[in-house]
C-alpha cells in the first residue's frame, strides 16, 4: 500500500500563492454601531480565538482565555484604540455612569 497524499492534487481551484478570502470565520463578522456620535466598528471573538486576558472598560473585570466577547474601536480610529468588552458591557453602555468604582486594591489602567 502507498503513503497517503497530504497535498492536495493539482488543478484549476488548488492554486497555492492565490489570495484567500476572509470569510469572517475566525474573528467574527464585522458590523458598524453609532455611540456618542461616532461610529464604531463591532467585531465578535469567539472563545477558541481569545488566547490572553483582557480587561473589560464597561466594567473593569478581566476577560480570561477562551471566553467569547467582542472587540470594539472607532471606525476611523487606530489599531490602539481597539478595546475588549463582555457582550453585556456592551450592550449597557448607554445605562452605565462615566465614574467606574474600583475597590481600593484594584490596578488603575
Amino acid at each position: 500500500m502507498s503513503p497517503r497524499r497530504n497535498r492536495p492534487r493539482g488543478g484549476a481551484d488548488n492554486q497555492p500563492d492565490a489570495p484567500r478570502e476572509f470569510t469572517g470565520d475566525r474573528y467574527g463578522l464585522e458590523r458598524t454601531e453609532s455611540w456618542q456620535g461616532e461610529d464604531w466598528a463591532v467585531r465578535t471573538v469567539g472563545g477558541s480565538s481569545a488566547s490572553k486576558y483582557y480587561r473589560c472598560p464597561g466594567c473593569d473585570q478581566e476577560i480570561p482565555p477562551g471566553v467569547p466577547h467582542l472587540v470594539a474601536w472607532p471606525r476611523y480610529g487606530d489599531v490602539d484604540d481597539r478595546r475588549h468588552w463582555h457582550k453585556a458591557c456592551w450592550n449597557a453602555k448607554d445605562r452605565r455612569t462615566t465614574r467606574v468604582q474600583r475597590s481600593r486594591s484594584a490596578p488603575r489602567y
